[in-house]
């Protein structure tokens, strides 16, 4: 249930947050994205992981989609900023965070695969982007709309192979290898 739970979950928490932020609040994104997170934080076999995992996501989303917002290469519906004028929307962030719990979860298979993610990054995030501009606009790139898309896939070919790095890193860092167990210890 897991892998369907996150699955099924972090797609219910993108409707939410792109048709919220179509309809001009940034709310229904945020709350489901913290009820999301928490279920996921709280049955997560090493929290710990998650919470690190969680941060640097946002922090992703701060620079990637502050980055596209304050360079006016989309405009988001809700415009309230998490941090400086023009910068990344709540609702974006809490996607963010969202998805980078599906790395230990439904996505835990690209952990091992840095082209997959690679490619998953550079092709998936833009359509995630095209279909919440096509279907709502909840996100709208600005003319030309390539610098828009070009700048997501370029940051998402990055990002998604980085954050399955050390989704997988960090999983590993947390478990004793038996190296470290002493020969005192039961």
């Amino acid at each position: 249930m897991s892998f369907w739970g996150n699955l099924i979950g972090y797609q219910l928490v993108w409707f939410a947050a792109v048709i919220g932020a179509a309809r001009g609040a940034a709310w229904p994104g945020l709350i489901s994205g913290l009820l999301f997170i928490s279920w996921q934080t709280v049955t997560a076999k090493r929290p710990e992981v998650e919470l690190r995992l969680l941060a640097i996501a946002l922090l992703l989303g701060i620079v990637i989609d502050g980055v596209m917002a304050q360079r006016g290469w989309a405009r988001y519906a809700t415009s309230s900023p998490a941090f400086p004028e023009h910068g990344a929307p709540w609702w974006i962030l809490a996607l963010w965070m969202s998805f980078a719990t599906t790395l230990n979860r439904s996505l835990a298979y690209l952990r091992d695969r840095p082209w997959l993610a690679l490619a998953l990054g550079a092709i998936g995030a833009p359509l995630a982007y095209l279909g919440a501009q096509r279907g709502w606009h909840a996100v709208v790139f600005a003319a030309p709309a390539w610098r828009g898309i070009g700048w997501i896939a370029a940051s998402w070919a990055l990002a998604l192979p980085l954050l399955a790095w050390l989704a997988r890193r960090l999983g590993a860092a947390s478990r004793p290898s038996i190296a470290s167990i002493s020969p005192d210890q039961p």
